[in-house]
């Protein structure tokens, strides 16, 4: 099921928190929506999910807007809060059936969904705790199982590995990625690794304005810019190293990143490869080209770029 914002705002006295934003997200799409603290995301994802009022703009599911008073949005979406308040006198099979019971599961069907997300949770040896007496990361997953026990065609998620241990984190991750191939997910988080772990695209928000949407190598290659090349050349000297490949035509800065390793890094003319020109140097000087590695823009640098002013 199909998601659409559609010049969505939202206010808060004179702060305004999402600024009349337009994206989609399409069914089967793993969608990681990114921002620093304040950006506007938790905001958007409440606007979504109904747990705050849209001040302007739309948001359409399947197609229907989420205003028509007739509509039955909410029980296409499973929700997982930032701060997952969960029930914590109540036993997790019973919170299991209660949530079950509010998403409207048929009564015959309850017992069967609640034992299969105990199952995809991992929460088969802790089901007859009561929900305070788990630790942070089971708590987190008692809160992924409501959000999943009635079946929902989007699941909203928001910071979903927080607190959990890296066997966990790999776990969700996994069944974050099998729930994308038939489900729309929109999923929060800080852990840059987990997007490109997990999301086929990424939209990142600041100060409640799109700056960037795409897929991971998408954002790369737009934030890369000119190639960057980093080199190690045996069997010469590194001064005279850095004066020749400082005059190949194609280099625009070279520069010593490690005198005893003889590692450089050079970054070429707009539009231009090095590769090239660098073998081709070596080989009529009779250096020893032991790497040469382009570096890749990193998701964090292009995070900080665009959400640092």
């Amino acid at each position: 099921m199909d998601v659409q914002i559609e010049k969505l705002t939202k206010t808060y006295g004179p702060q305004t928190a999402v600024n009349n934003i337009s994206f989609d997200v399409k069914t089967g799409e793993v969608l990681g929506f990114l921002g620093p603290n304040g950006a506007g995301k938790s905001t958007t994802m409440k606007m979504i999910t109904g747990f705050i009022g849209i001040e302007k703009g739309d948001i359409r599911i399947g197609g229907k807007s989420v205003t028509d008073t007739n509509g039955d949005f909410k029980q296409h979406i499973g929700y997982l809060p930032e701060n997952n308040p969960l029930y914590l006198d109540m036993p997790i099979m019973d919170y299991l059936e209660f949530c079950a019971s509010l998403q409207g599961v048929e009564k015959a069907k309850i017992n069967s969904r609640i034992r299969e997300m105990i199952g995809v949770c991992g929460l088969d040896r802790e089901k007859h705790k009561k929900i305070g007496e788990l630790s942070k990361g089971y708590r987190q997953r008692v809160g992924l199982a409501q959000a999943m026990i009635h079946d929902p065609e989007i699941l909203v998620l928001d910071e979903p590995t927080t607190g959990l241990d890296p066997n966990q984190i790999i776990e969700i991750r996994k069944l974050i990625r099998d729930l994308g191939k038939e489900k729309t997910v929109i999923l929060s988080t800080h852990i840059l690794p987990e997007v490109e772990a997990t999301c086929d695209r990424i939209l990142i928000i600041n100060r409640g304005n799109i700056v960037a949407d795409g897929t991971p190598e998408t954002l790369r290659k737009q934030a890369q810019g000119n190639e960057v090349l980093k080199l190690q050349i045996e069997d010469g000297d590194t001064g005279n190293i850095l004066e020749s490949l400082n005059a190949l035509d194609t280099v625009a800065t070279a520069a010593i990143i490690g005198q005893e390793e003889n590692l450089f890094e050079v970054q070429s003319m707009a539009d231009t490869s090095s590769r090239r020109k660098i073998f081709d140097l070596c080989v009529e000087k009779k250096w020893v080209l032991t790497q040469l590695t382009p570096l890749e823009t990193k998701l964090e640098d292009i995070f900080r770029n665009l959400t640092l002013n």
